[in-house]
């Protein structure tokens, strides 16, 4: 369970965050909506301990994370599989390399083991023919795939965290990744996506959350999204040009 007990979080003397409580079970498949500055990414850098809010309390298994050493979290982060935005992959690499680079780091496989192990993440993201290109020869698609196939490799996570998963992305390969992050979640695992894209969203996402200058605006089901009254989450969805007669 990840909880937010009354946290705020500012850059500076910019508030992002203000007073902001919620809880999340790690098999949840979670939205966190809005625009660009409201505090979607910020969030998954506090679940992950990569910030500290300026008050209140961030609890994961109960723990309370905020008042952790740097040390300490790596046993947190574990927890979880993330794939940031500007998560890029090593350009020297090749794709079996990038993935394989966190198994030399994180684990004691030998490099028969190591190279199987590869194999097996990139044909779960089903990028496997992929194995010996560069990150330029890779379309926007496959790399995305290879970074969340890195990132699988990184741990055996409980959730998995996504900013932006499918930002610069054309519709089939975003709806691909939609796909594959929801497969990725049939094992009971449930996940964290932040994004402004209403409409991937509604693909892959039971529960939405809605963030304005650092406020809670919504927090329901599709339903409760795309019925919305509040003016603001009605913009948002009219500017993408999403159904808002949807009800």
């Amino acid at each position: 369970m990840i909880v937010f007990d009354h946290v705020s979080f500012s850059y500076g003397r910019e508030p992002i965050l203000q007073d902001m409580s919620f809880s999340i079970g790690f098999d949840e498949r979670v939205a966190v909506l809005g625009g660009s500055g409201d505090g979607k990414t910020t969030i998954l850098k506090l679940i992950l301990g990569l910030m500290k809010p300026d008050s209140g309390r961030i609890l994961i298994d109960g723990d309370d994370i905020t008042v952790k050493a740097e040390h300490a979290l790596r046993e947190v982060r574990m927890k979880f599989s993330i794939v940031f935005q500007e998560g890029a992959l090593f350009d020297s690499l090749n794709v079996k390399e990038n993935v394989a680079f966190c198994l030399r780091e994180y684990s004691s496989l030998n490099e028969e083991e190591i190279d199987r192990k590869v194999r097996e993440i990139l044909g779960i993201v089903g990028v496997e023919s992929a194995i010996e290109l560069m990150p330029e020869e890779l379309s926007g698609g496959m790399h995305r795939r290879v970074a969340i196939a890195r990132s699988l490799a990184g741990s055996d996570p409980r959730m998995f965290l996504y900013d932006e998963p499918t930002s610069g992305l054309d519709p089939v390969n975003a709806d691909n990744i939609c796909n594959l992050i929801v497969e990725l979640a049939c094992e009971g695992r449930g996940f964290i996506v932040v994004t402004h894209k209403v409409a991937d969203a509604l693909k892959v996402a039971e529960r939405f959350m809605f963030l304005k200058e650092g406020t809670m605006l919504l927090d329901g089901n599709r339903e409760e999204l795309v019925g919305s009254a509040e003016p603001d989450i009605r913009l948002f969805l009219s500017e993408l040009r999403f159904g808002i007669h949807m009800k």
